[in-house]
């Protein structure tokens, strides 16, 4: 308060006519005539003298020896007195008292052009050449990439991206290149660049990565789409004061409501809450947001400074999840009923699976869905259930999950292994959850021993070491492995290479035990041993024409996604991918679309990539 009236004193002072700065003025202690300017070459603009009053006596004689000097009463200030207008930028309306006094001190500083355009000092300010947090040399794509390539193509393949991909390689490959350190393409906004990439990041699920995309560029190079994009991450995060920088640097550039309690809640946490609260108070009785959000923000909110108050959460009479809603509920250490979360959106799985604030079961229940989609690895799935272990007061079917993985490692037995293996298998409700809990087992499956006693198994636990990407461990498996079964086609593409084309024959005997709906694993086996160029032509001719596929048949996709698998361009290749590959499951993939992706990859040197999905395809085709 203390500042917001010298700012107000301040202010009011500043946009009043031009006032005395002194009374009386100090006598000259210069020589005569030496405050005078040296006479110019050129004739000047004859200028107003100023008026001469007497000065007060002095003291002493002075240096001059004279008692008194001509001197002006005010000095003079270039561009003439001060008013609103030198004060204020061009076209803001001079506010009144009465406004002043209900301004912020963030809305004080902006007005009175005090608001800093930057949050970072000039030597630590970054380029915005190269966003991302991926380098070259730590895997991520080549930095130039996209610099040359259409703006619209580019922007076309991020927009119509939904982020629901079918192949969960196929997601850690697009996630890997959204994450790169890249030019902006000529002629696109690099600031808009990273907001469309940190936005198709969100769709895929992907908000802590999606957040350190963001977090690469400095507050005061956002443009108004990064700012959007910054607001959907942090909710997706609930790091809610994350947002508080670009709050800070960018604070009346917005109006509406998530931005109005957003510069509430951070000045809350930047040591004025109780003008935050205040804020908050004005804001509920607005209806500016409902009721419910506005008092888990006063809770968030009355955990900063002195202004701590009790806020009871009721839930009655509330009948959807939304993302900031979600976002402030398991922030302040609060759970949303679960009827509420019974029919909630997928993203809201993807949210609590890397949130340390939501309890260890709700996180598990949605690690059955992450895993398959590419967002968890097997490590992160380990650590999860060995966080659910190490818990004695968790207990019911998450813990005795938990257990049985224990022993699918340390079992004395290896039938004992196989057998808490596949219970963890058959504990997946559905086809996504089922292959979550192969990513979960792949270094379980690792460490099985090759025995005829397991054949039967051979197809599934080969399965579940690609989901990991062991595919050197699963090749052990390859004498267990019948020419035609599952084992063999799935050992056939992610082997690094083969010396010998596939037959026609084992091709053959691969269709007779096909049992996918329109032998959707055949097709995907003929595309993936022609993308990787596996199979000769003839065979690839014959058996196509006896599954009624035709891999020659071209699409405006298909060309262009071979222009840039021509051109080496790994990271367009990428993006047209990741169009291709769009789905809820792999009944939406096609065997043509396939076999593109395939080869491309194939082509610009991400073959272990384009084995995986290949690999993939048949097994979860």
């Amino acid at each position: 308060m203390k500042r917001l009236s010298l700012l107000l004193a301040g202010g009011a002072l500043a946009l009043t006519s031009a006032f005395a700065i002194a009374q009386d003025a100090p006598e000259s202690l210069l020589p005569p005539g030496f405050d005078k300017p040296r006479p110019s070459r050129t004739p000047a603009a004859a200028t107003p003298a100023p008026v001469a009053v007497p000065a007060a006596k002095s003291g002493g004689t002075g240096s001059s020896g004279q008692g008194s000097v001509s001197v002006p009463v005010v000095q003079a200030i270039p561009g003439g007195p001060a008013s609103a207008a030198s004060v204020l930028p061009s076209g803001v309306k001079v506010p009144s008292l009465k406004e002043l006094e209900a301004m912020t001190p963030d809305e004080l500083d902006a007005l009175l052009g005090l608001k800093p355009k930057s949050d970072m000092p000039a030597a630590a300010r970054r380029s915005m050449k190269q966003v991302g947090v991926l380098a070259a040399g730590e895997g991520g794509l080549p930095v130039g990439s996209l610099a040359r390539q259409n703006a619209r193509l580019v922007e076309a393949a991020l927009d119509k991206n939904n982020g629901r991909m079918v192949s969960r390689w196929g997601h850690i490959l697009l996630r890997r290149a959204l994450a790169s350190r890249l030019d902006a393409p000529a002629g696109m906004n690099p600031a808009d660049f990273t907001a469309k990439r940190a936005a198709l990041l969100l769709r895929m699920g992907e908000g802590d990565v999606a957040r350190a995309v963001v977090q690469d560029v400095d507050a005061g190079n956002y443009s108004p789409a990064l700012i959007q994009t910054a607001l959907d991450t942090y909710a997706f995060t609930a790091d809610i004061t994350g947002i508080c920088p670009v709050v800070s640097v960018h604070g009346g550039v917005r109006k509406d409501p998530d931005w109005q309690v957003l510069r509430a809640i951070c000045q809350s946490f930047q040591g004025d809450s109780t003008a935050g609260m205040a804020q908050l108070d004005r804001l509920e009785g607005g209806k500016v947001w409902p009721r419910i959000d506005i008092l888990l923000a006063q809770k968030y909110a009355g955990a900063a400074g002195k202004a701590r108050r009790a806020v009871t959460i009721e839930w009655d009479g509330v009948k959807e999840i939304t993302p900031w809603r979600y976002a402030l509920t398991i922030a302040t250490g609060l759970e949303p009923p679960a009827a509420l979360m019974r029919d909630a959106p997928r993203r809201y799985s993807y949210s609590a699976v890397l949130a340390p604030m939501v309890p260890l079961p709700a996180r598990a229940a949605g690690a059955d869905q992450a895993a398959a989609a590419g967002i968890l690895s097997s490590a992160a799935m380990v650590d999860l259930y060995s966080q659910i272990y190490a818990q004695d007061d968790i207990g019911g079917d998450w813990s005795a999950a938990a257990e049985t993985l224990r022993n699918a490692y340390t079992a004395p037995a290896a039938s004992d292994r196989m057998a808490a293996i596949r219970q963890l298998w058959d504990g997946g409700s559905v086809p996504a959850a089922r292959y979550s809990r192969q990513v979960l087992t792949a270094y379980a499956a690792a460490r099985m021993p090759v025995a005829a006693e397991f054949k039967g198994d051979a197809a599934e636990l080969i399965a579940s070491m690609l989901a990991a990407g062991l595919d050197q461990n699963a090749l052990r498996w390859a004498p267990q492995a019948d020419v035609g079964s599952p084992a063999w086609a799935m050992l056939a593409l992610a082997a690094p290479a083969r010396g010998t084309p596939v037959d026609a024959a084992s091709l053959n005997s691969f269709l007779g035990n096909d049992d996918s709906d329109g032998t959707r694993k055949s097709q995907f086996l003929l595309a993936g041993l022609m993308g990787l160029r596996r199979i000769d032509d003839t065979a690839a001719r014959e058996f196509g024409a006896e599954l009624g596929l035709d891999l020659a048949r071209q699409t405006r996709w298909t060309r262009v996604i071979e222009q840039a698998a021509d051109a080496n361009n790994q990271a367009l290749v990428v993006l047209l991918a990741g169009l291709g590959m769009q789905g809820d499951g792999w009944n939406r993939m096609t065997g043509l679309h396939l076999y593109h992706i395939v080869s491309a990859l194939n082509r610009t040197g991400l073959s272990a990539e384009a084995r995986m999905i290949a690999a993939e395809a048949v097994a979860r085709g």
